[in-house]
């Protein structure tokens, strides 16, 4: 009993610092609250990779708190992917939520547009942005009893981690490419500082024959 104790003791605290560390050094959900101008659009980019699960869910923020929101404020709402594919759309909307699987890796956006009005109105919107480990519903996994609930932690941070590791091997290859991509930016601009030297040097050839030859014509040489 005492040896049971102590090994739940120390998984707790095992949990309760790896939770610590990976909550200060991951952060996986983008939270937001930020202002909107009626007749204007505003976009905000999320980096999803291949596969990768994300949700996301909007609201307007109630000037006055107590009363209906205005029916003028309204929003529409949709989301592309990088290749410009519809993952969502909602048009005049108070809220709404979206969830999906990407299909394609890269940078997706969310682009909320108000319709015009005069005056002019602002508009706070509430924005949340999920994806990775972070899109998972732990709730409905959680189960009851402590041994369960220390189990589903570390089945949470063995998915944080392989989020992790599969985001450093997604960055060393944007790497690669962007190398690969110097490399050929610098073999063309190597190519063409020869061309454009050739050029010049072809150019002065070409001046000093003609120079040369109307001097001649003028019997100067």
């Amino acid at each position: 009993m005492i040896m049971f104790r102590k090994t739940t003791w120390r998984l707790k605290m095992l949990v309760s610092i790896m939770i610590w560390v990976i909550t200060v050094l991951s952060p996986l959900v983008d939270a937001m609250r930020f202002e909107l101008i009626s007749g204007t659009s505003k976009c905000i980019a999320e980096d999803i990779k291949h596969d990768a699960m994300t949700v996301g869910k909007y609201s307007l923020v109630n000037p006055n708190d107590g009363y209906p929101l205005p029916d003028n404020h309204k929003v529409t709402v949709r989301v592309t992917s990088p290749y410009g594919n519809n993952y969502h759309f909602m048009d005049h909307v108070e809220s709404g939520t979206f969830a999906f699987t990407a299909s394609e890796g890269g940078d997706y956006m969310a682009c909320f547009w108000a319709a015009d009005h005069k005056p002019p109105l602002n508009l706070s919107i509430d924005f949340e942005w999920k994806s990775g480990v972070a899109a998972k519903d732990w709730s409905k996994i959680a189960k009851k009893g402590q041994i369960e609930v220390m189990e589903i932690e570390l089945q949470k941070l063995f998915d944080i981690i392989t989020s992790i590791h599969d985001e450093m091997f997604y960055l060393r290859e944007r790497e690669e490419e962007m190398q690969e991509l110097n490399r050929a930016t610098n073999s063309k601009m190597a190519i063409f500082t020869v061309l454009s030297l050739l050029i010049c040097l072809s150019v002065a050839g070409l001046q000093v024959w003609h120079l040369k030859s109307f001097f001649e014509k003028k019997k100067l040489i």
